[in-house]
């Protein structure tokens, strides 16, 4: 555990080991919910991005195919000396070429931020954190005859008054 707060060779009451427990729990509670917030925050960009990667594609595929289609068509025809119609045609497989390639880096991105799985990691360490702390028990105490708690090494604590609730 922690150093005792306060000079060496004291030891801290109850109160303050529930207080400093209560402490680190609360603490550690908020290092998980923080890490959830952060793997979920990853997996939304990697969706954004996947997402904006398709709608590139769709705009490519949409509004450069008159100019593009036009300018390659005539750029290979007079590069070639082939008929108009085939130019066009290639022009246009070239556009489609380009908007598949977009696609394909958008499911790849989507993929990704499907596998993701970022808050399911963080539960799941939730949980393994709370199963660990429910099957603590306190170090178990001999009570002598007179009430009185006795150490397992032999010494003799002072008695702890209970309270009727």
């Amino acid at each position: 555990m922690s150093a005792p707060d306060g000079p060496v060779g004291t030891e801290r009451s109850l109160g303050q080991l529930v207080s400093t427990a209560t402490s680190e729990m609360s603490a550690l509670v908020h290092d998980e919910i923080a890490l959830a917030k952060a793997q979920l925050r990853q997996d939304v960009k990697r969706g954004a991005v996947g997402g904006a990667a398709f709608a590139a594609a769709g705009a490519v595929l949409i509004f450069s195919l008159p100019m593009l289609s036009f300018a390659l068509a005539y750029g290979i025809e007079t590069w070639s000396g082939w008929n108009l119609a085939i130019c066009f045609v290639l022009s246009f497989a070239a556009n489609v070429l380009v908007a598949g390639l977009l696609a394909l880096i958008g499911v790849i991105f989507a993929k990704k931020a499907k596998k993701g799985r970022g808050p399911q990691k963080a539960a799941a360490s939730a949980k393994e954190t709370a199963a660990v702390l429910g099957n603590v028990k306190p170090h178990p105490r001999a009570v002598s005859p007179a009430g009185a708690a006795v150490d397992p090494v032999g010494e003799k604590a002072p008695a702890v008054a209970r309270s009727s609730s």
